[in-house]
């Protein structure tokens, strides 16, 4: 018996301009009813009906005043409101200040500042397998409102458990490090790297409605179980490394010397002797230590 499921598309939210009135002007209108119900209430009045078209005015001029105060609402700097009809989405309210909108309609906050998070570290297998301990600074702000609080269920933790995963993500792509400089590392290309993590959170948080500004690693290190093992790994390869350089001047500089000698007739030597002189070059130029001359006051052969 075949059994299909069907997986249900998340309906995405986009954030409209909600319909919205300056608090200011609805603040102006409520001052205006108080004082007409005042007006009303401390008038003298003796007919029947006059008392009663007061009363009426001080009972509506109540309502209506506070039906207006429950419209108001203030949004500070780099802050917006959702608006709510019932758990309809209606809009999002982005102008500063003093703000008011039909008592009914429910007003969520939320800020859109930049966040900054230093991320935990975590352990991450890189491209070659070994255990590195690495964290990440990310400076995120959130773009859509209504994506942020509508489509995902907690969009700041939603922000960690991305990072997370696009550190992982992005650790086990490349190598700690590269002693031959051939391949983009995690320690040597931190540019390189910290923007290609930018890219990959900027996808991933595109359905919470949140873009990355500024994002790189504050902590990469080999992991304590291995570290040592790396440090004598990375010491001896800087050893080769420094002795293949010398080598290489080295036989620079003899190769130099002969020549020099030979075009300028200074000595004639044969095989052997140009062996011997090569071997000597090679002692004092490679050598660790400071070489003790030995002189030969005879023939030279």
């Amino acid at each position: 018996m075949n059994v299909s499921i069907a997986t249900a598309a998340l309906n995405q939210t986009r954030e409209v301009r909600a319909a919205t009135a300056s608090g200011y002007l609805m603040l102006f209108i409520w001052i205006m009813l108080l004082a007409l119900a005042l007006w009303a209430g401390i008038s003298n009045g003796t007919a029947e009906v006059q008392v009663g078209w007061k009363w009426a005015v001080v009972v509506l001029s109540a309502i209506i005043g506070s039906l207006i105060l429950c419209g108001f609402y203030l949004i500070n700097p780099n802050e917006a409101a959702a608006i709510q009809l019932f758990g309809s989405y209606k809009g999002t309210d982005r102008e500063t200040g003093l703000r008011w909108v039909l008592p009914w309609l429910s007003r969520k906050k939320i800020t859109v500042r930049a966040n900054n998070i230093i991320s935990d570290k975590i352990k991450v297998n890189d491209l070659r397998g070994n255990p590195v301990e690495m964290a990440a600074q990310v400076v995120w702000r959130v773009t859509d409102t209504a994506q942020a609080l509508f489509d995902v269920d907690d969009y700041k933790e939603f922000v960690l458990a991305q990072i997370e995963a696009a550190v992982r993500s992005i650790g086990s792509r490349y190598p700690y490090d590269d002693i031959e400089h051939q391949e983009v590392t995690l320690r040597g290309n931190h540019d390189e790297v910290g923007e290609e993590l930018r890219k990959a959170l900027i996808e991933r948080l595109a359905v919470a409605g949140i873009t990355v500004d500024e994002c790189g690693l504050t902590h990469l290190a080999y992991a304590q179980e291995i570290a040592g093992a790396m440090l004598r790994r990375q010491q001896a390869e800087a050893v080769i490394a420094a002795r293949k350089k010398l080598v290489e001047g080295a036989v620079t500089m003899v190769e130099m010397a002969l020549q020099h000698l030979s075009e300028k007739d200074v000595v004639h030597l044969d095989d052997e002797r140009k062996a011997a002189m090569v071997s000597n070059l090679m002692v004092v130029l490679c050598g660790e230590r400071d070489t003790q001359p030995v002189v030969n006051t005879g023939s030279l052969y």
